[in-house]
């Protein structure tokens, strides 16, 4: 994705894309927009962010991908017998509704953070309750935490950039000790690093010298000439599951849903 002639204008053509558990559809005619959750001979369902589904017919259907009109086609072999996984690996619960969220929350750094969260374990959080909310930084974390008021059934758990010994994210971590709180975090300097290169079509994320702005420095060292913005709905837009996400990043949200849904009785 990050490779070739991507960064060169294409004639506008209508691409077929291979129907697959947690690929984003939206519906060009009414502007509905969900993750696939299963298919049969004529047509789809998708389940939007709210846990709504609605059923297409796959033709003649017209769907946007990522802004862009396609043609949604079966694969081959005929649709799982079995359960569905969600984007995450989970058993996707099929035409369960959005809860009402809980008092417990899951803090990110950034939009981007919250963005990646949500394309893995949007239905995850759904079926669970769980809001995940963005801070624009760590800087200001304590009082962040001593604002929320955490307790018994009101849990926060912080994700966190770069959080590794000696590192300024770490320092901040260190000053929070609410046992409702947890503050982990993933050890790359920026959420992107998180996507598996593979993904991207790239050998490996360029190293950026210190001082440089790491987005800025990434694009010009892979000479791609976008705003960050418009480049990192690239690299969303090629990730489709948890496959394609580094395990630092997997194991440490996985964490925090788990600390987060503890019920009340079971927590100290």
């Amino acid at each position: 994705m990050l490779a070739g002639d991507w960064r060169r204008p294409r004639k506008d053509r209508i691409a077929e894309v291979v129907l697959e558990p947690g690929l984003v559809l939206e519906s060009a005619d009414e502007g509905f927009c969900g993750a696939v959750v299963t298919w049969d001979k004529s047509t789809v369902t998708l389940e939007d962010r709210q846990g709504g589904t609605r059923v297409f017919q796959l033709e003649p259907a017209a769907f946007l991908v990522e802004g862009r009109p396609a043609t949604a086609v079966r694969p081959s072999a005929p649709a799982p017998a079995g359960p569905v996984l969600s984007a995450s690996g989970s058993v996707a619960v099929r035409g369960a509704g959005a809860r009402v969220a809980q008092e417990s929350r899951i803090y990110v750094e950034g939009v981007h953070d919250a963005e990646l969260v949500e394309k893995i374990w949007g239905h995850d959080l759904r079926v669970e309750g769980v809001a995940v909310e963005y801070l624009e930084g760590v800087d200001h974390l304590p009082a962040i935490v001593e604002a929320f008021a955490p307790g018994p059934g009101r849990r926060l758990g912080v994700l966190v950039d770069h959080l590794v010994p000696g590192s300024k994210e770490s320092r901040i971590a260190e000053r929070v000790s609410s046992p409702h709180v947890l503050v982990t975090g993933h050890p790359f300097i920026d959420v992107w690093q998180a996507v598996k290169p593979s993904a991207l079509g790239i050998g490996a994320w360029p190293e950026i010298p210190r001082g440089t702005p790491w987005k800025e420095g990434v694009l010009a060292a892979l000479g791609i000439r976008e705003e960050p913005g418009e480049a990192w709905r690239r690299i969303l837009g090629a990730v489709r599951s948890y496959k394609d996400v580094e395990p630092e990043l997997l194991g440490r949200v996985e964490e925090l849903i788990d600390f987060v849904t503890v019920p009340p009785a079971m927590q100290d």
